[in-house]
Formats: C-alpha cells, sequence, structure tokens
C-alpha cells in the first residue's frame, strides 16, 4: 500500500501561519479524495478540511483562515494555515480516500500525524 507522507508542522506563536504537506509515496496510484482530520488532546479526531475534484469542505472553525489545495500530479495535498489560534493546536492528519492501485485494489488511508502547536 501506499504511504502517505506528511510534513510541516511545528511549534508557531498565535497569529502565525504554517503550511502542512501531505505526499502519497511509493507506487502509482489514483486518490479520489484528500483532506486533512485533526486531533487535540482528550478530544475525537475532527475534520479540518478535504478536496475531491473541485468540492472543497471546511470545518467551521477554520473557514477564512485555512486554505487546503492539491496537486493531483504529485499526489500530495497542502494545508496553508493563516491567524493560528492556540485553540489549533493538535495533531493534525493526513488523509486519502479511494487510493486504486494499478491492479485495482482499492482502499482508504490515514498518514502517521503531525504536530501543530500554537502557542506563545
Amino acid at each position: 500500500q501506499v504511504q502517505l507522507v506528511e510534513s510541516g508542522g511545528g511549534l508557531v506563536q498565535p497569529g502565525g501561519s504554517l503550511t502542512l504537506s501531505c505526499a502519497a509515496s511509493g507506487k502509482t496510484v489514483k486518490i479520489y479524495g484528500m483532506g486533512w482530520y485533526r486531533q487535540a488532546p482528550g478530544k475525537q479526531r475532527e475534520l479540518v478540511a478535504t478536496i475531491t475534484g473541485d468540492i472543497i469542505d471546511y470545518a467551521e472553525s477554520v473557514k477564512g483562515r485555512f486554505t487546503i489545495s492539491r496537486d493531483n500530479a504529485k499526489n500530495t495535498v497542502y494545508l496553508q494555515m493563516n491567524s493560528l489560534k492556540p485553540e489549533d493546536t493538535a495533531v493534525y492528519y493526513c488523509w486519502a480516500e479511494r487510493i486504486t492501485e494499478s491492479n485495482l485494489n482499492e482502499y482508504d488511508q490515514w498518514g502517521q500525524g503531525t504536530q501543530v502547536t500554537v502557542s506563545s
């Protein structure tokens, strides 16, 4: 199966910006949808943003601050995060829906997660 490799997390001050990247590596595949979820300590994993074709969905809490984009040729999804708040602190997980390999094997996949900490 392909692996989702995330990068770009770290520590940032409130009001700052970060860009997360997630690339599917290992095989040539087609991916139907990609996106980002996050999980803060003691909370359930929640949707941040997803992109499927031209359809983009954002959590209400990040609308106007975060922008998701995708490079289909590279099977890579990005999350530009601006005006970060302490409540954005969480582990951010990349997600890929309906990965299809050349042998028609099909599955969903999660990344390993990258920590984003917003603190002064």
